[in-house]
């Protein structure tokens, strides 16, 4: 016991979750204000009662309800095209990203070892504007790495900690320790540059057991000093060897030996200089020894030792006592203490362990005052700058969580300016000006707003000009604001998405349309045209068209903003249904969502709607995920697990459930809180143990993963933990040997308990296992098995097999059959290319490329083809379409590759750049990157 001194089958990618919430204007029904006090509250209210009457009837009855007008779902409304805005991105945004990221290349391999931890910082804020959180992880991981000192590591291993969010797992400590020296609460602690070792285990499991140093009594080795002084300290005496008490410090020496009165005194009054009888004792053993060991060394005796040393300049006395207190440091109540005696003493370690805890503490710990006035305030700041504990680093961290937190609050704008105080390079500059901007405009406070935001401009951040005309706008300068972003667009040859986007705002009519279909055409993950066009159609009575438009961006991009806004026009159609089915998916991508302009919480919504659509028993949503689940319709099945949840909100497998759609959707921060209940609602350990395994596998820890299935495995055999077993060690390039042990989990897992849908992924998976061991005839038996319980994607394995076998039109013909049943198809199209010939091909291309623009594949075919067909030109802006609005690894290969073969080597070189920023270990990239360098340097002379 510690003794406290003080008191799917996941088959695709993961990408970032979904964030954010968009905010609408209101159009007030009738006339109204849109107060809520009219008939339509009155409404509200009548459900209210009528739902709390019939809640314990609900679940069993089929009753069909009397269906009041739609009004009464919408007491404030539709929403209304001229108010509707973007939110503008905290993050940094580049005209031209590419560039940035092959400038931050060369910054991380041109630094010096001790300066490279501050590049891979900046590589953090250029990656956490992207969707791959990955990206972030991995640059977060190697800023760390390279950390110079233990501030640095106390807060890049903090960070590294809550990017996995381990405070929201039931039964652990914030200073519990995982396993490696890269997170390690005491790892951090030690000095030192040490880039070889962050990866080790760490030592905070080794039981130490330290020998006997000798064999004499404590009696025995006083008998051999020759104690010639004493000081006294009141009626006590505390007997000294005078030469060792010397060696603690030169005050010391001088005051023995230097002549003074003391020099010839054989007993020293002490009384006056601040320590005890107890704390003299210790610092005369340790002025024999040179260590704090034993126990008159308690926490109290160290920090009189603390005082002592730095009253009379004893450096080592302090190193040691420092040391000694920063390794006590284990909660958050020893933290406030010793934070104190640490600032006042100069102790740089113990500060630093506080701080630690602090981190560590976070999110909680932000709400704490007397926390948050150490971080906040001026004097604060100064404080903690005054012995290297206010850096960057520290608040650049700080400021990601208190905007997340609430973006409106004083803390947070305290924290962001004690960011700018920090910021020191430009790209700091720039980041930390852009946030207190975005800021100041959330809270409507434009001048100050608008001032930051130019501050960033000049620090070199193009897209804060977003800001400045958004902060006009406000204030009524709508033609400023408009030339401000025309200027923008008319000197970039090459303008973005938002460019047109922002424009959009400050013109009308066919220019505003105009404006918003250039940037979708630019950039189509961009949210805001498809809820203007939406809205716009709503205005004009056509509901329909309306959700078909929202239906277009929700096909690749589970985005709550553009769920919500097809509930908000579905429950105006009267389509009850499937506006239910919008917020019960979209309260699984975020469940605090506030909808209508933060009116109304989506869970009082679900409550309204759910009386005026069909009610289903337990039994009925397992077969309707069933049905979700086969045709493909993720959000659809989203939806079923949630109003399962709602009956059983403890049932940990369907959590799990949901996590599995939600990486499906390319939402992992909420698939990871969805990861995070399953395991706290488990109430067995090898479930629990499953799922950290998870968590741990999805945030990069693959080796901490299969050890969490192997102690799973030691208490229960289960599918899941066979199943991740085989997953995690899928993901690597698999010798044979390796391929016939994945085999025997699948197999194994496929013998354990469990539903129709898990065995379908078990078998889809061995399946592709199989074909990869070029078992084609094993492998079709596995797809046949897994369609035989309706596992839908299992076409696709089965089409590759065939295709294997030379049967090109069955494999044709199998994924035809896929299109037909799956919902989201984009993938089925571009996979059924591959088995027809070009005509074909390009068709299903173009139609995968309509439903889903993020899907790679069939721009680097278009692209390929060009070149076949010796159109240079064309083939790279076919690429360049799509690396404009998402920077992919095998974008920017092939691009330079083509631009190698072009004779072009800069342009080449610098996709090489940008594509070793996303990934330094690429080997194609890397080869391809010496090659034109090499031809770029002959070329010059």
């Amino acid at each position: 016991m510690h003794h406290n001194p003080f008191t799917t089958m996941r088959s695709l990618k993961l990408a970032d979750g979904c964030k954010g919430t968009q905010v609408y204007a209101l159009n007030p029904p009738n006339g109204t204000t849109g107060t809520g006090g009219g008939v339509g509250d009155k409404l509200l209210h009548h459900l209210q009662d009528h739902l709390r009457v019939n809640s314990s009837i609900r679940s069993k009855s089929s009753r069909t309800y009397q269906q009041p007008p739609s009004e009464s779902l919408l007491p404030h409304g539709l929403p209304v095209t001229d108010l509707l805005e973007p939110p503008i991105d905290p993050s940094l945004k580049f005209a031209d990203l590419v560039d940035k990221m092959a400038e931050v290349h060369r910054r991380v391999d041109a630094s010096e070892p001790l300066e490279r931890s501050g590049a891979f910082l900046e590589q953090c804020a250029v990656f956490k504007g992207l969707s791959d959180p990955k990206l972030f992880r991995r640059s977060l991981r190697s800023s760390r790495q390279h950390a110079v000192d233990v501030h640095g590591k106390v807060v890049l291993s903090s960070w590294l900690r809550f990017e996995r969010r381990e405070d929201e797992l039931i039964g652990t400590s914030s200073m519990d320790c995982c396993g490696r020296n890269l997170e390690c609460p005491k790892a951090t602690l030690v000095p030192g540059y040490d880039p070889d070792t962050v990866y080790d285990p760490c030592l905070c499991n080794v039981v130490n057991v330290v020998p006997p140093e000798c064999s004499t009594s404590e009696e025995e080795e006083e008998e051999a000093f020759d104690y010639d002084m004493s000081f006294c300290i009141g009626d006590e005496e505390v007997r000294c060897v005078r030469y060792k008490v010397a060696s603690l410090s030169r005050p010391f020496k001088a005051m023995l030996y230097g002549g003074f009165r003391e020099t010839k005194q054989g007993t020293i009054s002490f009384t006056q200089n601040g320590i005890s009888v107890e704390g003299m004792r210790a610092a005369e053993v340790f002025s024999r020894t040179k260590r704090l060991v034993g126990d008159e060394f308690s926490p109290s005796v160290v920090l009189e030792l603390l005082k002592l040393a730095n009253r009379f300049c004893c450096d080592e006395l302090k190193s040691a006592c420092d040391t000694r207190l920063a390794f006590l440091v284990d909660s958050l109540d020893e933290a406030m203490l010793l934070i104190e005696y640490g600032l006042e003493e100069s102790a740089y370690l113990l500060v630093a362990a506080c701080l630690q805890v602090f981190l560590r503490e976070l999110p909680s710990s932000m709400h704490d005052p007397n926390v948050m006035k150490i971080f906040c305030s001026v004097e604060g700041r100064e404080r903690l700058a005054s012995l290297g504990h206010a850096s960057f680093a520290l608040y650049f961290f700080l400021s990601q969580i208190a905007m997340e937190d609430d973006m409106k609050s004083n803390t947070t704008v305290m924290v962001l300016e004690r960011l700018v105080e920090c910021a020191v390079e430009s790209w700091e500059k720039q980041l930390a000006y852009h946030q207190l901007g975005v800021v100041m405009l959330e809270r409507k406070e434009y001048k100050d707003a608008q001032r930051a935001f130019n501050t960033a401009v000049e620090a070199g951040h193009l897209y804060s000009l977003v800001g400045v005309a958004r902060c006009k706008f406000k204030r009524d300068h709508r033609y400023s604001a408009y030339k401000i972003i025309n200027s923008l667009i008319s000197d970039h040859k090459a303008a973005t998405g938002w460019m047109h986007q922002e424009r959009s705002l400050y013109c009308s009519g066919k220019e505003k349309l105009l404006d918003l279909d250039t940037a979708t055409e630019l950039d189509p993950t961009l949210t805001f045209p498809y809820k203007f066009r939406a809205v716009a159609l709503v205005e004009e009575n056509q509901f329909g068209d309306a959700i078909s438009e929202l239906s277009k961006i929700l096909g690749f991009k589970a985005s709550p903003d553009c769920l919500e806004m097809r509930a908000w026009i579905s429950i105006g159609k009267e389509d009850y249904e499937g506006a239910l089915k919008d917020i019960r998916a979209l309260l699984t991508l975020e469940p605090n969502f506030m909808m209508f302009n933060g009116k109304i919480h989506a869970d009082h919504m679900v409550e309204l709607l759910r009386p005026l659509a069909h009610q289903r028993s337990q039994a009925d949503c397992w077969m309707q995920l069933f049905d979700h689940w086969s045709s493909v319709d993720d959000i659809g099945s989203l939806a079923v697990v949630h109003d399962m949840l709602a009956h059983d909100p403890g049932n940990s497998l369907l959590r799990f459930r949901q996590s599995l759609l939600l990486l499906r959707l390319n939402c992992q921060k909420a698939a990871m809180r969805c990861l995070r209940l399953a395991r706290n609602h488990s109430k067995l350990k090898h479930e629990r143990l499953v799922y950290e395994g998870w968590i741990l596998y999805d945030t990069g820890h693959r080796e901490e993963a299969l050890a969490k299935a192997e102690e799973s495995i030691s208490i229960q055999r289960s599918f899941e933990v066979f199943f991740l077993k085989a997953y995690a060690l899928a993901d690597s390039t698999l010798d044979p040997k390796s391929s016939e042990y994945v085999i025997q989990l699948l197999e194994e897992a496929l013998r354990c308990p469990s539903d129709a849908l898990r065995k379908g992924q078990a078998l889809n998976n061995l399946g592709s296992v199989y074909v990869d061991c070029d078992k084609l005839d094993l492998a079709a038996d596995c797809y046949t098995n897994a369609l035989n319980i309706k596992h839908t994607r299992a076409h696709q394995g089965l089409a590759r097999v065939y295709h294997l076998k030379n049967q090109r039109k069955a494999a044709y013909d199998e994924m035809t059959k896929l299109i037909e049943k799956a919902q989201n198809n984009a993938s089925a199209y571009e996979k059924r290319s591959e088995y027809c010939d070009r005509e074909m091909a390009q068709s299903d291309l173009s139609l995968a490329t309509e439903l889903d623009p993020l899907r790679t594949y069939p721009y680097r075919y278009r692209a390929a083809v060009l070149m076949d067909d010796h159109k240079e030109n064309e083939a790279i802006e076919e690429l360049s379409k799509a690396i404009s609005f998402k920077p992919d690894l095998q974008l920017l290969h092939l691009r330079a590759a083509f631009y190698d073969s072009m004779g072009e080597g800069a342009s080449a070189i610098k996709d090489c750049e940008a594509a070793l920023c996303m990934d330094p270990g690429h080997a194609d990239t890397l080869e391809l990157y010496h090659k034109a360098r090499e031809t770029n340097a002959t070329d010059q002379k």
